[in-house]
């Protein structure tokens, strides 16, 4: 039974998914950068994370191609950081506050975590990549929702916490 493409994108959208960016630098110092809907952990021995860039992307290779990167959590009110490191901007470090890491990479500046990886491994996985980082230094930086995408839409998550209290 062939699935509807339409109609997969439509069933899914209904779990929700963190947004990040995932940055690198090359090796003439130029920081770089993209999002990702799908980034999570994996292992904790050896500290493993993934995420799974699409086959199209132009940055991707990029990234892949310095060995490491580091991913960004973003913060509920980061949806604007998120389009500009989604679109066809060519400088989309411009306006963006950021400081590297220890390894080099870029840390934006207000993100929730970030986390700083090697590349651990690359598979195909249908029109998607599916890539494994090595977490090599780890911080939350803020307390504060992440942004995530559900059902076409741009939302936070609500703080079960502070409603019962």
């Amino acid at each position: 039974m062939k699935i509807d493409s339409a109609q997969f994108r439509t069933v899914m959208g209904h779990y929700p998914t963190g947004v990040s960016v995932v940055t690198s630098t090359t090796a003439e110092g130029e920081p770089i950068g993209m999002t990702v809907g799908t980034f999570t952990s994996v292992s904790l021995d050896p500290p493993l994370i993934g995420f799974f860039p699409d086959k199209r992307s132009t940055s991707w290779p990029k990234i892949a191609a310095t060995g490491r990167f580091c991913v960004n959590i973003l913060a509920q009110d980061q949806e604007l950081i998120c389009r500009k490191f989604s679109g066809g901007d060519r400088d989309r470090f411009s306006d963006v506050v950021h400081r590297l890491t220890a390894n080099g990479m870029p840390i934006l500046d207000g993100a929730v975590a970030w986390i700083d990886c090697d590349l651990y491994s690359v598979q195909e996985a249908g029109d998607h990549f599916f890539v494994l980082g090595e977490v090599r230094a780890i911080t939350a930086e803020r307390a504060e929702s992440p942004l995530i995408f559900l059902r076409g839409k741009f939302g936070r998550v609500i703080d079960i916490e502070a409603i019962s209290a």
